[in-house]
């Protein structure tokens, strides 16, 4: 795609709502966007899974993941008050969520405004400005004054999803884009963004994408596409924490504007260190910028992937800072950078290629 289009495909992404469970407007946005690029199936737990227009059936298989949830939270009761009570679906720290503007979706399907509210420090004790903020303490202010009112005429109730209210902009002066929900939508962007560099391609393998659901509730999606894609080889994009912003630069392994970052290892996955060291051989050989990255926490999609075959997998990750709050920073040519890499990646790929990252013999 022309520059202009990658900014508008992750501006796009990154707007669109996605907590586990409720991916449905992301996947909506994928089969828009990959049609014409292959043929895209949903199932019943919103994976999306495109086939490459040109897969024959008859050669080694390529996953290639992102997945479509992020962070977000869920109404689980409705105060006397009218305030939401509301639980977390994935990985936020309290104190990031106190003031927060957010989007409901209520029953009808319909968007209405609130604020998870907070106590003004007018009224706080000397203590109470001292504590660490619970989840299960916080609501949601939507605007109303009793239960019946939230109820009856907003329509919202238990198990209605909740966005953080954020919309994307790309700033050109610093060549970034300020969002929400990177991890990992950017990541879902990347997905038609290397279809798309395909397109002309002739290749030796066929390749399918996988837009795996429920990844921040533990992975839960990518075990269902890998089970049904059955890769020989895949490839994880994924927006990763940048820790450039409080890492010394010696120890900084994923740094926005420093290319993708490899993971060696997280409390997941190990990467297939064969396939690893090929796809850093092949950033250098056509000069992209990457880093490594060994985690002492976190999760992703490759893991499940690799449970189900054993298929040799690396994660390509984009760099995004503040992860799994509502306020996210990344940059544009990281994006490029991973899409150009797994594009060569993909192009070099042959059957025997692939063979030779499960050799064990001299």
């Amino acid at each position: 795609m022309e520059e202009q289009a990658q900014i508008e495909l992750v501006k796009a992404f990154s707007n669109a709502h996605g907590a586990p469970g409720f991916e449905r407007e992301v996947v909506k946005l994928f089969k828009q966007q990959m049609a014409g690029r292959g043929d895209t199936t949903v199932d019943g737990m919103f994976n999306a899974l495109t086939a490459r227009a040109g897969n024959t059936g008859k050669r080694p298989v390529i996953q290639l993941d992102a997945h479509a949830d992020s962070v977000g939270l869920l109404v689980q009761a409705i105060r006397p008050n009218g305030l939401i009570k509301f639980v977390t679906l994935g990985g936020w720290v309290p104190t990031n969520i106190p003031a927060m503007k957010v989007q409901v979706r209520n029953q009808l399907g319909e968007y209405v405004t609130g604020v998870v509210a907070t106590k003004p420090p007018h009224f706080m004790t000397a203590e109470e400005r001292k504590q660490v903020p619970t989840v299960a303490d916080m609501s949601i202010d939507v605007g109303t004054s009793s239960r019946e009112e939230t109820i009856n005429q907003l329509h919202i109730n238990t198990g209605c999803p909740i966005f953080p209210a954020v919309e994307c902009e790309y700033l050109p002066n610093q060549g970034m884009f300020f969002g929400k929900d990177f991890d990992n939508r950017v990541g879902a962007a990347a997905l038609v963004e290397t279809f798309d560099q395909l397109s002309q391609a002739d290749l030796a393998v066929d390749v399918v994408a996988s837009l795996s659901a429920q990844e921040e509730v533990g992975l839960r999606g990518a075990y269902v596409t890998a089970r049904k894609v059955n890769p020989d080889l895949a490839i994880v994009f994924e927006g990763c924490p940048a820790d450039d912003t409080f890492e010394p630069e010696w120890l900084s392994q994923t740094r926005v504007k420093g290319g993708p970052m490899l993971r060696d290892m997280d409390t997941s996955f190990i990467a297939n260190p064969l396939f690893e060291q090929f796809a850093a051989d092949t950033a250098e050989r056509i000069g992209i910028p990457y880093t490594r990255a060994v985690r002492t926490g976190g999760g992703v999609d490759g893991a499940a992937i690799t449970y189900w075959q054993g298929a040799p997998t690396i994660v390509i990750g984009i760099p995004v800072r503040y992860e799994h709050t509502a306020f996210n920073w990344t940059a544009l040519s990281d994006f490029q950078a991973a899409t150009k890499l797994a594009a060569a990646l993909i192009a070099d790929m042959t059957p025997e290629r692939i063979a030779s990252f499960t050799q064990v013999d001299d």
